[in-house]
Formats: structure tokens, sequence, C-alpha cells
């Protein structure tokens, strides 16, 4: 069994790891990952691992200093093992997956759509990341690259689309999404598209994106980074996707008492995150979806914002055929120049990289 692993203080170095494959327990299940999406949001796992708990998920083979960590992907797999009841070989599920050959699982709460993976060190992690779809033999494959790509993203983007509403957008009167070729990003901007109520968003990109990102019609304005002084000093809610300390703090200092709120998400600037002496702390916060998705769950009752969260990604993958174009990748070891790639922030936001194994 082939197994990517990662230095978790250092993301440039990493190494392909062949592990012998365990006999299986009463309980468990064995599952060949048949491929998975890889994207920028998977770096960010890696950066925040340990302040979030992304290394906890799977457990490195080899690794007896500790210091080598497994970077999480959304994919699918086929059962090709089973010692647990309900469970059969050849069934396949959706969901979180390392980026690996395969993975041992332990099915728990198992329903004719969903299943929980109740193994003891991912117990107090997360429930979204732990629930696995059960993919039905008969269901179309039609979007399956789309909801590897997107559906996490996305769930993400309505999450903050949600997030703003319940606050009242902070009082602002214009959204400003920093980063915005990003995926979670156009997602967010189609959200606030559709919404009847929704601000006028500004996206700030890089000179680079800027004609793409004007050309997906979903923002009011786009400025490029070194525009910042040219941002309308009008009271604003900020959604960061880049973690980039120069950037955030030059628009906080060129909206001032205009900034409501800063939502920091992403770390597309992953090495460039050290804030300046202008970013307004006081009115920022780290956004985490799983945390929001536990929250209004338990306000709206069992699936409901599961099925609002579906609606809307399902809508906005169909759209998003205008402009992603996919990338498929052959076997694991693919994947790693690519991993460098994304992590240099190289690769083009309208591709979507497929790792087929």
């Amino acid at each position: 069994m082939l197994q990517f692993q990662v230095r978790k203080d250092d993301l440039s170095k990493h190494r392909l790891v062949e592990a012998a494959a365990r006999p299986l327990a009463d309980g468990e299940i064995r599952v060949r990952v048949e491929r998975f999406a890889l994207t920028a949001n998977n770096v960010t796992y890696g950066v925040v691992g340990e302040k979030i708990g992304y290394w906890k998920f799977f457990e490195a083979a080899d690794n007896a200093d500790g210091g080598w960590g497994v970077i999480p992907v959304w994919g699918f797999a086929e059962i090709v093992e089973s010692n647990a009841p309900d469970v059969s070989v050849g069934d396949r599920i959706y969901g979180y997956f390392p980026m690996a050959e395969e993975l041992v699982m332990r099915p728990t709460r198992v329903s004719d759509s969903r299943m929980i993976n109740g193994v003891a060190h991912r117990a107090d992690l997360p429930p979204v990341y732990n629930s696995y779809a059960r993919i039905p033999a008969a269901t179309s494959r039609e979007l399956d690259n789309e909801r590897m790509l997107l559906h996490p993203l996305y769930a993400t983007s309505f999450c903050l689309h949600d997030f703003l509403v319940d606050n009242g957008w902070f009082g602002a009167e214009r959204l400003i999404i920093v980063s915005a070729s990003g995926k979670t990003a156009i997602g967010l901007a189609h959200a606030v598209k559709e919404d009847e109520s929704g601000l006028p968003a500004l996206g700030l990109t890089s000179p680079r994106n800027r004609a793409f990102v004007e050309s997906l019609g979903l923002y009011d304005t786009v400025l490029d980074y070194d525009q910042i002084d040219s941002v309308p000093d009008a009271p604003s809610v900020i959604v960061d996707m880049s973690g980039s300390g120069p950037v955030l703090s030059a628009l906080h200092r060129r909206l001032g008492d205009n900034m409501r709120f800063c939502s920091n998400v992403g770390l597309s600037h992953w090495d460039d995150n050290r804030m300046g002496p202008d970013f307004i702390r006081e009115r920022s916060s780290m956004f985490f979806a799983p945390g929001h998705i536990r929250k209004r769950a338990g306000e709206l009752g069992p699936g409901e914002f599961e099925s609002r969260t579906n609606a809307v990604w399902e809508r906005a993958a169909v759209q998003s055929r205008e402009w992603l174009n996919l990338e498929k990748l052959e076997g694991l070891s693919a994947a790693v120049p690519v991993f460098d790639e994304l992590r240099a922030g190289n690769v083009a936001p309208d591709t979507g990289i497929i790792v087929e194994l």
C-alpha cells in the first residue's frame, strides 16, 4: 500500500512510503481509494494541521519520530474486504481519505445512505469528516469529479454565506472577497449572486488571474492586489481566502473603521501569513466550517442543512462546467509534483486536478 507523506513542519519535504497491509479485525473494512481531488484546500489542511487537528485523521506509516503526516483529500473508494455487518465488498463510498492507495475503517451507525468511520483515534474530530456517503450501484457518476473537487469547497462557501446572513452582514454595505479566483471564493460569490438580499461583491485577485475572475460574471467589481487604495471606503465585510498578511494589513488600513468584520478562511498565500501592524485583530476571526455546520445542523434539524447545501453546490457545480478544466493524473506518484505546484500557487484557478489510482 503506497502512501504520500509530508513533513508536518515543512510541506516542501515529502516522500512515498510502501506500507504493508495489516489483517482486518472484527468490525473493520478495507477500502481501495479509486480517485480523489487535489486542490489548494489540501495544502491548507497541511498548513493548519497541528492547529486544527488534520494530522490526526490518518496515521503515517514508518513514522518513528512522529514528524511525518498524511494530507487528507476528498474522493471515492471501493470496499475490497469486509469484516463488518451491513457493509459489502464492492460497495462504493464518498468522503475523506488519505493520499494513499487504501484505508482500514471501522463502520458504525451504518444506514442505507451513510456510515461513520468509528476508529478510536478519530472520535473527537469533527463529525463532518467522519461521515461517508454510501453510493448506490445505480447512481450516475456524471458529477463525481465535480463532487470531489467542489462539494467540500462549496459546502464551506454555503456556510460562509449562511454565516454572513445570520450576522446581518455585520452591518456592511459591501462584501470583499480576497483571493477571488479560488474555488471556495467562487462558490461564495455564486451564493451571494443568487441571494436577492446579497451585498455587492468586490473580488481582489492577482493581476494574472484578473481576466479569469472577471469572466465569471459573479463579482460586481474586480481589482488587483496593487489596487487596494482604490477599494471604496464604505462599510465592508471581508472574507479572506489568502491568509496574506501584507494584503490584509493594507486592506484593513484602507478601510479603517469601515472594516466591520474580517472572516479568515483559507491560506492560499500560506507562506506569507504574518499579519502587519494595521491588521485589526479585534474584528477578525478564523472561520471553521465544521463548527458552523454543527451549530446550524442542530438549529435546523436532521438533514435540512445538508439538503440546503447540496442544492446550492449542485447548481454551482453545473455552472462550473463553463470554466472548469479537468486534469487527470494516473497514480499517486503523479500527484507529487502537482502538490508542489499547488503549494507554490502555480496551478491555474480554472484547473481541477483529479488523481486516479
